[in-house]
């Protein structure tokens, strides 16, 4: 079995033949439960969880056309997953549960790509690192990673460790497994997987998401997994799928994880 479960449409249209694009890439790929999971920034209807400039520049979908997208495709029999991926907000648990709710998402994805002001994964805020104490980041970013396990919102944080995407990682090897094993040990306490994710491979760190050490601490504490190629365009759906299940596989790994409507299942990794 393998999955793609965060991939991202919004480099094209919402429509049929565009996300089709994205679905017959999956299926050449032996992929057999994929997709869709749109950065829920997007939407006017999650303007009351995430505002800053940046963002408020790139809100220009409605949550029914993206509904009505996914309608249009299975009438036509097309086999794909909707889900959303939101941007863990602290302090706004109650309005992500109420637009989560709202929805009969197949999984949802919560991700951390901002601290404060601060867009950790921005190629416009790349220079902000260099007057940033990394440690203090690395802190703030895995106390969110924990309080986004907490709320137990999500089926699956993505791209766990996003925070290593520019090579900022800190030298003391104790501090970085302090971080990975407080934020595994509140998502073993959550219903959240871990997905392998092979964007990294295509961003400046050149590694897969998770880390090893902190995928194997997934491991360990018996966190599921996912595997997701993170694609913005449709040639990269299932991309580098070879060296996640390498990883997968070397840390112990046997199980995905497969969803729908919510309900999660274990399957044999592909």
């Amino acid at each position: 079995m393998l999955t793609d479960y965060h991939n991202h449409l919004e480099r094209g249209t919402l429509t049929l033949d565009y996300l089709k694009e994205f679905t017959d890439t999956a299926k050449k790929k032996g992929i057999e439960h994929f997709g869709i999971s749109e950065h829920a920034y997007h939407f006017y209807q999650t303007e009351d969880i995430l505002r800053n400039p940046w963002v408020d520049e790139r809100r220009f979908y409605d949550m029914d056309d993206y509904v009505n997208l996914f309608k249009e495709a299975w009438r036509n029999g097309i086999d794909v997953k909707m889900s959303i991926e939101m941007d863990y907000t602290p302090g706004k648990h109650s309005e992500m549960a109420s637009f989560i709710d709202r929805y009969d998402f197949d999984y949802v994805i919560g991700s951390i790509h901002w601290i404060g002001d601060f867009g950790i994964d921005l190629a416009e805020y790349r220079k902000e690192w260099d007057r940033r104490d990394i440690y203090e980041v690395y802190s703030s970013y895995f106390d969110q990673v924990e309080t986004l396990a907490q709320s137990n919102l999500f089926d699956i944080i993505g791209h766990i460790d996003l925070v290593k995407i520019f090579k900022y990682v800190p030298e003391d090897e104790s501090f970085l497994l302090e971080q990975y094993d407080r934020a595994t040990t509140a998502l073993a306490q959550s219903k959240t997987c871990v997905e392998i994710s092979t964007a990294g491979l295509r961003k400046p760190t050149q590694t897969l998401y998770p880390d090893k050490r902190l995928l194997q601490m997934c491991f360990d504490k018996k966190i599921p997994i996912v595997l997701s190629s993170d694609a913005h365009v449709p040639e990269h759906v299932g991309a580098d799928f070879d060296q996640a299940l390498s990883l997968a596989r070397e840390v112990g790994y046997q199980e995905i994880m497969t969803f729908s409507k919510g309900e999660r299942r274990a399957h044999p990794l592909g």
